[in-house]
């Protein structure tokens, strides 16, 4: 991930280089390489980078290095969502030692007059979302006509999240700007359309244009129904170490809330966060986590977006991603800065085709495997698991069985099944008797049942896993 350019070789002011060294950064990743010289040279920039890559650093630092604290606007940085504002904020503050610039985030979901009372005060940079800036800028809190350095970062997430409008109706009004920078996973021709009109003649860094940044981490896959996939979540939990942080995926709101419930009744200490909890509530799990007072965030990607913790070793997709890309920026919140970490999906027969189409998409390498041991010293499962024979079922619900027998008549298997379970004949479907074996269909809801009555007669019976 690290080349071996040092920071020190740019012409970046006394203040950033000495901030730099202050938290320890000497080399340069391959996407601040490549844009740094460019920046600072005053040209404009269209960049790929993604989640993890060091892209903050890479268009934070030719930012400050334009801007003087004098505490009037220089410039604005646009980001889709109000954790990642945040992120981005805290960064810059890390990373500019005693250079002195006042930089502020404005966004939605806060105290509008606050934030208008502290601009007043005096701002070098500003880090917010398009529709606050808007806003801000109606009211007269901010005049975008002074800011000669414009940054728009994760250009694709804003284009998805329909924010483009808002884009342009900023970029119309900072008719003072020299130089911009833009920041992008993805190039759908509308973000190179938009760029033209209002770029100038920008250079292209495309860092690894063929697929995204793959941590270097163990990646592994667990086949499992809905039902059981707390009971493997549960032994990946009970796996952790102290000092070990978990961030586990769902793909909505609602399973949000109830792994939350549910992770908390087995009496597993988690936090959830997802867009419809208040913004100080957001702030306050996102400062848990990142203090490390808390060891397991279940978020849903757009909340995730703030979370920027090294410490994390092992993510968790309880859902298998809807988008192939957000696969990666799941993972890529392990085995930061070179550090280890363990990724795990657990996949329902019905995730598999999504699954494959992932892995094709950017040549993964993903360990298909059974749910861990129980750790040294533990012989009880945290979660107990279910039976579960969803996953075996047919569309109509039928389970196939299979009899370790062919000497029993298909009369005598359905008078088995309907007299020992006192169930009705519709719940028993084909029976097929081959050379070896037999294999007789029982409705999902009484194939345990079956295959426990089978036994009893000391006919070996057992559900075949499609």
């Amino acid at each position: 991930m690290f080349t071996t350019t040092p920071f020190s070789v740019w012409d970046l002011n006394d203040d950033l280089q000495n901030g730099l060294k202050s938290i320890g950064w000497e080399f340069s990743t391959q996407v601040q390489k490549d844009t740094i010289p460019l920046a600072l040279a005053g040209k404009d920039v269209i960049g790929q980078a993604r989640t993890g890559s060091g892209k903050t650093a890479a268009f934070g630092l030719p930012t400050m290095n334009a801007c003087q604290a004098t505490g009037e606007l220089q410039a604005l940085i646009l980001t889709p969502t109000r954790e990642l504002a945040n992120q981005v904020a805290e960064e810059l503050n890390n990373i500019q030692g005693d250079a002195g610039l006042e930089i502020m985030t404005v966004y939605g979901g806060t105290d509008l007059e606050k934030q208008a009372r502290n601009l007043q005060s005096g701002v070098d940079i500003i880090v917010g979302t398009p529709g606050r800036v808007m806003d801000m800028t109606e009211r007269g809190h901010i005049d975008l006509a002074k800011p000669g350095f414009f940054v728009l970062d994760e250009a694709d997430r804003m284009l998805d999240m329909g924010f483009f409008p808002d884009i342009m109706w900023v970029v119309e009004r900072m008719t003072g700007r020299e130089q911009t920078l833009l920041f992008s996973a993805t190039f759908p021709q509308e973000i190179i359309d938009a760029a033209n009109e209002f770029m100038n003649e920008p250079d292209f860094v495309l860092t690894n244009t063929e697929k995204l940044d793959i941590p270097p981490i163990d990646q592994f896959s667990v086949r499992i129904g809905r039902a059981n996939k707390l009971w493997v979540v549960g032994r990946l939990l009970a796996r952790m170490s102290e000092e070990d942080q978990t961030i586990i995926f769902t793909n909505t709101k609602r399973m949000v809330d109830l792994l939350v419930q549910r992770l908390k009744k087995h009496r597993f200490d988690v936090e959830g966060i997802h867009g419809d909890m208040s913004q100080n509530q957001r702030e306050k799990i996102i400062s848990n986590f990142k203090e490390g007072n808390s060891s397991v965030v279940i978020a849903t990607d757009v909340a995730a977006r703030g979370i920027d913790v090294d410490g994390i070793t092992l993510v968790i997709n309880y859902d298998v991603p809807d988008d192939v890309d957000n696969y990666v920026h799941r993972i890529g919140r392990t085995g930061r800065i070179g550090r280890k970490g363990e990724a795990w999906v657990l996949v329902g027969r019905d995730d598999i085709p999504q699954l494959n189409k992932i892995i094709a998409t950017h040549s993964l390498e993903i360990e298909a495997t059974d749910a861990p041991n129980l750790p040294d010293g533990m012989t009880r499962d945290p979660v107990k698991k279910q039976e579960d024979n969803a996953e075996a079922a047919d569309v109509f619900g039928m389970v196939p069985i299979k009899l370790e027998t062919t000497s029993m008549s298909k009369y005598a298997i359905v008078n088995q099944i309907t007299s020992s379970l006192n169930c009705s004949e519709l719940a028993v479907g084909d029976i097929v008797i081959n050379d070896d074996h037999t294999v007789v269909e029982v409705h999902n809801k009484h194939a345990s049942l079956a295959v426990r009555s089978f036994n009893a007669k000391e006919l070996p019976a057992s559900i075949i896993e499609i």
